[in-house]
């Protein structure tokens, strides 16, 4: 009994399914608009990679479409607001949320399928962005460096700072990576105690990733005793060490340098790692609560578009006004979202609120305009 009646508390009713087809239909065409906006610079890039950089067409094109995964993230908050104003603007110019209110409807439930189609789309946005973009930029560095540029994935020499059991670190430097076999080359690894001591020092020609462990290849291991003797072992076939990272890690950190093209997971490993310097620690973290605040945008624009689309229409409202509408709000949307991010990137103990700052702001006004509409 209790499943059956959440069940039936649960089940959209007739208003619900008419008011998300009305928006259903004006978000396809937002969408469609915004990503067309957006992949005609891509399509741009695309002609200048073929042309200067002599890059195949068809590493061009799958560029350009492994792009568009990050792109859509952007374009589904700014689809939704402007779907939102359309679907309001046509509602209200025909007075049919005049003769809902008059059916005893109140205003604020016919609000709730849209608000809820905005909640949703957030969870959407947020999985795409930590799921399937990552993997599409993933598919972007790997391109760019092993077809088009015909470059290493690094752009300086790699050091890696790992803490040992026990106390001490351990520092290893690498020259030079092979991105198909995922090796280091030409390496250098040196420990020290926990009094910051040398107590060991390998020297390798490479080093491979299997199994979450790293091995050594061809190896000289010098060994630094308390007593003051050294013991080598030249020679040493393979030797397995834990380097801190992940070759996806350190490729990521050190090629890429741009915590936007990660997951939220891959970010707090880097910093967990303690591989960034206090200001890449912060652009990190910084980024890392944007990445959890920002998909939320979709709720917010529902929350602000509706009474604004009320609003538009009484006005004489029209296709064109609802895009202008859309533009402008998403405009100083990211413009605060912006002021806020570099806030956040500078002050330490302000990431999180700075992150969470814009949705606050447009919430709040978002809220009071909804009251004021709710209340003509």
């Amino acid at each position: 009994m209790l499943w059956k009646r959440i069940r039936r508390t649960l089940r959209p009713s007739i208003l619900d399914r008419y008011l998300l087809e009305e928006l259903a239909g004006p978000f396809g065409f937002g969408l469609s608009a915004f990503t067309l906006i957006f992949a005609a610079t891509q399509i741009l890039a695309i002609g200048r990679i073929v042309s200067s950089d002599h890059a195949p067409l068809w590493a061009a094109i799958e560029l350009f479409l492994w792009n568009l995964p990050g792109e859509v993230v952007l374009v589904i908050p700014m689809a939704l607001l402007l779907g939102t104003l359309l679907a309001i603007q046509r509602l209200s110019g025909e007075s049919e949320i005049t003769a809902m209110k008059a059916g005893g409807i109140t205003f604020m439930r016919i609000v709730v399928p849209l608000l809820f189609a905005g909640f949703a789309l957030s969870f959407v946005t947020y999985v795409l962005q930590e799921v399937v973009v990552p993997f599409a930029q993933d598919r972007v560095t790997e391109i760019e460096d092993t077809v088009i540029s015909h470059t290493s994935a690094f752009s300086r020499d790699l050091t890696v700072s790992a803490p040992l059991p026990g106390g001490g670190r351990q520092i290893t430097i690498a020259t030079a990576y092979e991105p198909h076999s995922q090796a280091l080359l030409h390496v250098t690894l040196i420990q020290y105690d926990r009094n910051n001591h040398p107590t060991q020092i390998v020297f390798a020609d490479r080093a491979d990733f299997t199994s979450d462990r790293w091995t050594l290849d061809n190896a000289s291991v010098y060994r630094f005793n308390p007593d003051g003797t050294t013991l080598s072992e030249p020679n040493v076939p393979q030797q397995q060490v834990e380097l801190g990272e992940k070759p996806t890690d350190i490729v990521k950190r050190l090629s890429q340098n741009n915590p936007e093209a990660m997951s939220r997971t891959q970010i707090a490993d880097i910093v967990r790692s303690g591989q960034l310097t206090q200001t890449e620690q912060r652009k990190y973290v910084a980024t890392y609560w944007e990445k959890l605040a920002r998909p939320f945008a979709c709720f917010v624009f529902v929350l602000i578009a509706v009474p604004f689309g009320v609003r538009s229409m009484r006005g004489g409202g029209s296709t064109s006004l609802g895009f202008g509408l859309a533009v402008g709000i998403a405009f100083i949307y990211y413009v605060v979202m912006t002021i806020f991010s570099y806030i956040g990137e500078s002050y330490a103990g302000l990431t999180f609120i700075s992150a969470w700052m814009p949705n606050l702001i447009f919430t709040g006004i978002g809220l009071a305009r909804l009251r004021r509409a709710a209340a003509r």
